[in-house]
């Protein structure tokens, strides 16, 4: 059995504009990010070298600079364009990511999508 290693960023909160309204264009929101990504920790556990990690901290400023960048109408689009740079950029084979737009349901305090992209073995 192949077990895999997770290396995750929690609640990366980042503003952008996003949204279908003429309101949302104009105004900055804040989105929250999760994101899992596969990575055999193995070597970098062994050698206690950061060259052999996954490096969430040049994956988080690159999402953080895309994202900011970008005027997404839907948080879908924006999810498979963040997942693909993750899993091209940083040679990462699997990723699940949830994105949503805290306070855009009244009543709730979330409201998002996760999607996961590559393959577990």
């Amino acid at each position: 059995e192949k077990l895999m290693d997770l290396v995750y960023i929690k609640n990366l909160r980042i503003e952008t504009i996003i949204g279908i309204y003429d309101w949302e264009r104009e105004v900055k929101q804040v989105v929250s990010m999760d994101l899992e990504m596969a990575s055999d920790i193995k070597m970098a556990a062994q050698t206690d070298n950061i060259g052999y990690a996954l490096n969430y901290k040049s994956i988080s400023k690159r999402i953080i600079k895309f994202v900011q960048e970008q005027k997404f109408k839907l948080i879908e689009s924006m999810a498979e364009e963040v997942a693909q740079i993750v899993l091209v950029e940083f040679s990462v084979p699997w990723v699940r990511l949830r994105i949503s737009k805290p306070g855009a349901l009244r009543g709730s305090e979330d409201a998002g999508i996760i999607i996961e992209r590559g393959s577990r073995s």
